[in-house]
């Protein structure tokens, strides 16, 4: 009976959590404590002060490499889950996605 108890789901959830429980504070409490100083968030770059620079996203270039992503994946998992249909459905979903591969090309240049 305490041998089905043992290893039952549960039982062994628990006592997995608190054995990482265990492990996490026994570390937290060994681990080497570091002193906080205004050095350690500074930026470096060889020992220059450089001013903080925002950092710009070009939204229409991420938009085409997403939507390029987007095609390419659906693709992918329709290709693959069509190639044993019988009939020209991959070839015609191909097609279509080579279609719009070629429409979205003038529009990767561009930007």
């Amino acid at each position: 009976m305490y041998n089905d108890l043992l290893i039952s789901l549960p039982v062994v959830f628990f006592l997995s959590l608190v054995v990482a429980l265990i492990l996490y504070l026994v570390g937290w409490i060994v681990a080497a404590k570091g002193e906080k100083t205004a050095g350690k968030g500074a930026p470096y770059a060889c020992g220059e002060d450089l001013p903080p620079r925002k950092f710009q996203v070009n939204v229409e270039e991420f938009l085409i490499y997403a939507v390029y992503f987007l095609i390419f994946d659906i693709f992918a998992f329709t290709l693959a889950t069509s190639l044993k249909t019988p009939g020209y459905f991959p070839i015609v979903y191909t097609l279509i996605v080579l279609m719009a591969v070629v429409i979205l090309m003038p529009l990767r240049r561009r930007g």
